[in-house]
């Protein structure tokens, strides 16, 4: 896990980071890996209960409602705080239209608020990341990391910029749905 100002980086890892961030921004860390892979952390600093954030994670069938590029999102199955999920996205990129479909296997860590996830099935060589919801300085933190490896032909090179940007949107899209979901409670209070 990254340390609270994502700075920890493998040795001999290329990384592009930038400084430790105020209030209601967003902080990135990219690692080009061997094999074509990535790992990518997107963190956000936001003043929100985090039990929103968790609300919002879990809610499964409803994330392609406010997830850009998520076209669908359903459970299949749960068993204790294990669940299986299954995702397809889709987006054009340079005039192509990619889609992805994974299955994932994901286990809910209530006590610490995280989120950890595997693809057990899917259109990549590997996905896997982790959600966590945290409290540092009176505000709630939320990171996202994923390290994922594109099969083969799959030009992640030229897509890493994109990655970069859909991750910042996806801590986004929660953000405004955990706002959203928060302020129509106490407009109904």
């Amino acid at each position: 896990m990254l340390s609270s100002q994502l700075t920890a980086t493998p040795k001999g890892a290329e990384s592009q980071q930038v400084d430790a961030c105020a209030l209601d921004t967003i902080q990135q860390e990219m690692e080009r890996l061997p094999g074509g892979t990535r790992r990518l952390a997107v963190r956000l600093r936001l003043a929100l209960d985090p039990q929103w954030l968790w609300a919002v994670l879990t809610d499964y069938d409803s994330l392609s409602r406010f997830i850009p590029n998520l076209q669908s999102s359903r459970l299949l199955w749960r068993r204790a705080n294990v669940v299986g999920l299954e995702q397809e996205g889709a987006q054009t990129f340079m005039g192509m239209r990619f889609k992805a479909r994974v299955q994932l296997e994901l286990t809910e860590h209530l006590e610490e608020r995280r989120l950890s996830f595997v693809m057990a099935k899917g259109d990549f060589r590997r996905f896997e990341g982790t959600w966590q919801i945290g409290v540092e300085a009176g505000a709630t933190t939320l990171l996202y990391e994923l390290t994922v490896q594109g099969c083969v032909g799959m030009p992640i090179g030229l897509i890493e910029q994109r990655l970069r940007e859909d991750l910042a949107a996806n801590l986004r899209a929660v953000q405004q749905e955990a706002q959203r979901r928060s302020a129509s409670l106490e407009a109904a209070i």
